[in-house]
């Protein structure tokens, strides 16, 4: 399967399909007889034949190996041998012109559908509802009532019906992943397409040709007069019809007998030479839209219409416009998809067996490393020889201490050191520490000058500065003598403390301010501290007053008031005369003021007066 050939179906789903048209006697390979006259096809070439893998026995071979891994995926022999079939099969029904070249790049073209299987994998594509849509288009292209019956003319013919529907997975998902990553960004301007229809116009040439569409009544050729004569009237019939106004599509559909009633009498184009002289003379001789008188035919009466008339040469670009776009998009798909492809072999890992070629390979892919795992060597620790001081040697072995050799044991390993046992009050004879390395001029120095004390002297001497005054040595202070020194120190602090609080203190308020504060706060009652009570000072002297020595007070009793009668206003009848005994009994309302004169009695009719109600005036 070719992956530039986008718009054709899987070389599996062709295959099927054909199996499933033909018999099965035309499907067995028969010799075909080519006649004189005709150009004989260009045979097909042999499939080259695939390399061996040497068997580990002798007697043995090898018929399944791993050809090729691409990413997580694999390309085996058989997959190999099983697409060189269908391609020996394509080929032979074809007859390509680049017959060599696609079997050179069968191996390319596996790898570069598991590489696009890969991509599909990682965009997320699920083509499993597209799978079913094209079996179901296959099954009723074949007239077959469910999908059992399609898997079982499979199994007949001897297609795997698991591996057909694969083949259609892996096309739709291929398709779709280069329609989205390289169709979709290509781009074709009207200018670009202008430059390539004049550039190939010749490929665009096209013959004089005439767009036809028929009315067929049909009737037999050894038909008798009377069945003649009414197809002849029928005919006539059409015709008044078409006179009539009726269009030729309409009528075709109700009274035509031909195969093409459905499609309203089309029958598409046809050049110089694909008609009988009698017809084309008349149908080449329209313009478009006229229609034949009914001719006698071998099928019957024909009225033949002429929809379009195409000159010769290339037609106009308006005409042909989606051609042009086609055959752009095809050519400036294959560079771009074989850039793509390489892209991915680069991103990807792609590792052949020895004796296949890769035609698509690029320099910069990766290869996977296999390698058997190898653990690290240990490390060994250096054995460290501790440096031993012998004391018992003489002193020119003391003044260049030398290393002591190492004595081995049988093996060759450094002899193990026991540890020194040191006595209480004794020093240790063999595990004391080299000397210093400087022993040697120690040694031959004066007695005393090695461990002698180096005096450092800072000051200029005398050739240097003869003038300066010389410093005084330091002595050994007492705290007495900084005792002046701590007191200016506290007394600066104290000036610190002062500075600091005077300047955070605020500045006192201004009179406006003061009297907008009382202002403010007259309404509240916030003038004066009304909330603590001033307590009165004692006199000098004078006794102070406890609280255990105060007599306390009686609490006043109680007054039995009850409320008074709603209606009358009058206390109840049981207290209106029992005062109690801390009452004091009033007078009444009316009685006089003591040393007021007597009021005279009221009469009938009038109110009772009192000393306080006036008298009335007198008329």
């Amino acid at each position: 399967m070719t992956l530039l050939n986008l718009r054709s179906r899987s070389a599996h789903a062709v295959a099927f399909a054909t199996l499933l048209a033909l018999p099965l006697s035309a499907q067995m390979q028969s010799p075909r007889y080519q006649s004189p006259g005709f150009e004989q096809q260009p045979q097909v070439p042999a499939a080259p034949k695939l390399p061996e893998t040497p068997a580990i026995t002798p007697d043995g071979k090898v018929v399944e190996d791993v050809i090729a891994r691409v990413n997580d995926q694999i390309i085996s022999r058989s997959d190999l041998e099983r697409a060189q079939a269908n391609l020996q099969q394509e080929l032979a029904q074809t007859h390509p012109a680049d017959a060599e070249d696609r079997q050179k790049n069968l191996l390319r073209d596996l790898i570069d559908q598991q590489l696009l299987l890969s991509k599909g994998k990682d965009l997320g594509i699920n083509a499993d509802a597209e799978v079913l849509r094209r079996l179901d288009d296959i099954r009723k292209q074949n007239h077959m009532a469910s999908m059992e019956d399609l898997e079982k003319a499979a199994r007949a013919q001897g297609v795997s019906f698991e591996d057909f529907k694969a083949s259609i997975r892996n096309n739709i998902i291929t398709s779709t992943v280069v329609r989205d990553e390289v169709g979709r960004r290509l781009q074709m301007t009207q200018a670009e397409e202008r430059k390539y229809y004049e550039a190939h116009k010749d490929q665009f040439d096209q013959p004089e040709q005439v767009r036809l569409s028929e009315i067929l009544i049909p009737v037999a050729a050894d038909a008798d007069p009377a069945a003649v004569e009414a197809a002849r009237k029928k005919a006539d019939e059409v015709v008044a019809k078409l006179q009539g106004g009726a269009k030729f599509a309409d009528v075709a559909k109700q009274m035509s007998g031909g195969p093409t009633a459905a499609q309203g009498g089309d029958l598409g184009y046809f050049k110089h030479g694909a008609l009988a002289a009698v017809l084309e003379q008349k149908t080449f001789a329209l313009k478009p839209g006229e229609y034949t008188e009914p001719t006698r035919t071998r099928q019957g009466f024909v009225i033949l219409q002429t929809t379009e008339h195409q000159a010769a040469g290339a037609p106009p670009l308006e005409q042909i416009e989606q051609q042009v776009q086609e055959a752009m998009y095809t050519e400036q798909m294959a560079p771009a998809l074989r850039a793509y492809l390489t892209k991915l072999r680069e991103e990807a890992y792609v590792d052949i067996k020895p004796g296949f070629v890769d035609t698509g390979a690029s320099p910069n892919q990766t290869k996977p490393v296999f390698s058997a795992y190898a653990p690290p060597a240990p490390k060994k620790k250096p054995q460290e020889v501790k440096q031993r001081f012998d004391r018992h040697g003489s002193k020119a072995n003391t003044a260049a201490p030398q290393m002591a050799t190492v004595e081995l044991d049988k093996k060759g390993h450094p002899k193990k050191i026991k540890r020194e046992k040191i006595r209480y009050g004794q020093a240790p004879r063999l595990a004391l520490p080299a000397g210093a390395e400087d022993t040697t001029v120690a040694a031959e120095a004066a007695p005393g000058t090695a461990i002698a004390p180096v005096e450092e002297n800072n000051t200029l001497s005398a050739a240097e500065n003869p003038l300066a005054p010389v410093a005084p040595p330091q002595k050994k202070t007492r705290f007495s003598h900084k005792a002046e020194e701590v007191k200016v120190q506290k007394e600066r602090a104290e000036q610190r403390k002062v500075l600091d609080k005077a300047a955070a203190t605020p500045a006192p308020a201004s009179k406006p301010e003061v009297t907008t504060q009382k202002v403010q706060s007259a309404p509240l009652g916030l003038n004066g501290d009304t909330a603590t009570k001033k307590k009165k000072k004692r006199a000098k002297g004078e006794a102070k007053e406890r609280l255990q020595d105060k007599e306390p007070q009686k609490k006043a009793p109680l007054v039995q008031n009850p409320m008074p009668d709603k209606k009358t206003g009058l206390p109840p009848a049981d207290t209106r005369n029992k005062p109690t005994a801390d009452q004091t009994t009033l007078a009444p309302a009316n009685q006089p003021a003591p040393g007021s004169p007597t009021p005279a009695p009221a009469q009938p009719g009038e109110p009772a007066r009192t000393s306080g109600t006036p008298l009335p005036a007198q008329k």
